[in-house]
């Protein structure tokens, strides 16, 4: 999707909750607050979390209609919001102890260009934490895109695991009101 078709979306209405998804909640909150940025935040429920919990955060995202959602929510002053498209930002190397990438959906050269990159943007012990629809869901999930070139899965996500310490590479299960869709969890840290 272009971001005029995601800025139509958000300027139809509230796209998602404005909770965190609950296993990004579980996974971060026994962290320790430090630099993080939030890449394809639309609305920003995970960078305002993260701010709310003492984190500097930076939201990034190419949709300005799901950015200003996000800084008219409370706790908005605290994360620097940034329009643009995450496959050509970039965070200086080495300087972030979180990256989070929640249901970022690309072409699959896309997402091999931007994942390895993300690991440089860690410091040493920094956090990786990839979460989205897995491409079991079009078949045994529910909702989500539905076309498989742009999700997930774990062997897609292998490479970038390979430059981290991984905790968790695995599909998960994700529970909502229509039943269960499948997601792909990459959670690990930078080496070093």
């Amino acid at each position: 999707m272009r971001a005029e078709e995601w800025n139509e979306r958000y300027e139809a209405g509230r796209q998602w909750s404005a909770e965190p998804n609950a296993l990004i909640a579980a996974l971060l909150s026994g962290l320790p607050p430090g630099e993080a940025v939030d890449l394809a935040a639309g609305e920003g429920r995970h960078a305002l979390w993260l701010a709310g919990r003492g984190w500097r955060v930076t939201a990034v995202d190419f949709s300005d209609a799901g950015l200003e959602r996000g800084r008219g929510r409370d706790g908005a002053d605290r994360v620097a919001w940034v329009p643009a498209d995450v496959r050509t930002w970039s965070a200086p190397p080495a300087s972030l102890d979180l990256v989070l990438v929640a249901y970022l959906h690309l072409p699959e050269d896309d997402a091999a260009a931007l994942f390895p990159r993300t690991v440089e943007w860690l410091r040493p012990g920094g956090r990786l934490l990839v979460l989205g629809h897995d491409v079991a869901n079009i078949e045994h999930g529910v909702g989500g895109p539905q076309e498989p070139s742009i999700l997930h899965s774990v062997e897609r996500l292998d490479p970038v695991a390979a430059l981290l310490d991984v905790d968790r590479l695995e599909q998960v299960p994700r529970r909502t009101p229509a039943g269960t869709a499948l997601d792909t969890l990459l959670w690990g840290r930078r080496k070093g």
